[in-house]
């Protein structure tokens, strides 16, 4: 199997959020796919094939972590659709089907790709009991992001706090499905973002998230509605740190952001 490493939702190399990517005929047993996203060892790695013409989608799609399978990842289909229009294998708009049904990237002239996902639906949520302590902060509002995702989404004080966080994970894991997306407005907008997040996802093996797309299907509706606009910038401020442009149309998200390939090769077993 070729196999390529690519940084999502940047425009250069060693950031942003990297993920495994590979193209096959077919997908092997799952066992196979888990293991292999083991030994990448990065939040996602993506697995896509191709299906036949005239069908509602063009790849079949999906995304595991080192522990789990996942519903929905924003960066790994990113990184899926920037292996597939640079190497040429697919031009223009690719349509994926994925356990969260037809998701479609579109590459874009300034050289990003546009994702268009589904709005997570926010349903406002009493504070968990523990929450508190075990994120290191008190929560202004916690939203449970339904199924797709599987997060509580826990707005905080300032982008300070978000910054700050050094969250008790073993805690935290027994409050969500997936985890617990931190977020607080820009401190200074004129830095080119409108709001900040950070992602814990112990439940399914990752400490701390890169840049998740799939989040900000969550964030997008969230600071939207606060901000009065539908086009906003995020910035997820982990250490390796990634931008993701989002756009609210109702019932779907569009998240757009640029990719590069680092590593390029072969697995051997």
């Amino acid at each position: 199997m070729r196999i390529r490493i690519v940084d999502a939702f940047t425009d250069r190399p060693f950031a942003g959020n990297p993920a495994g990517v590979l193209l096959l005929d077919a997908f092997p047993d799952d066992d196979r796919l888990q293991r292999v996203a083991l030994e990448v060892n990065h939040s996602e790695t993506a697995f896509a094939h191709r299906l036949p013409a005239g069908g509602e989608a063009d790849w079949a799609l999906r995304w595991f972590t080192p522990a789990t399978e996942v519903a929905m990842c924003g960066h790994a289909t990113l990184a899926t659709a920037h292996v597939l229009h640079t190497t040429g294998v697919h031009e223009g708009p690719v349509r994926f089907a994925t356990r969260s049904g037809v998701l479609t990237a579109t590459p874009r002239e300034d050289g990003a790709i546009t994702l268009d996902f589904p709005t997570a639906p926010l349903t406002p949520v009493q504070t968990p009991a523990g929450v508190a302590e075990a994120l290191g902060a008190e929560p202004r509002t916690v939203l449970d992001t339904g199924p797709n995702i599987g997060d509580l989404l826990v707005e905080v004080a300032d982008e300070k706090t978000v910054r700050g966080l050094a969250p008790d994970l073993t805690t935290l894991a027994a409050h969500s499905e997936r985890g617990v997306i931190a977020t607080a407005r820009a401190e200074d907008p004129a830095r080119g973002y409108d709001y900040v997040s950070r992602c814990f996802f112990p439940n399914v093996g990752i400490d701390e998230d890169p840049v998740t797309g799939s989040a900000h299907t969550a964030l997008a509706p969230f600071w939207s509605e606060r901000l009065g606009r539908p086009d906003l910038t995020g910035l997820q401020a982990s250490s390796r740190s990634g931008r993701v442009r989002t756009e609210l149309r109702g019932g779907r998200t569009l998240l757009s952001g640029h990719a590069v390939t680092v590593i390029d090769g072969e697995l051997l077993v």
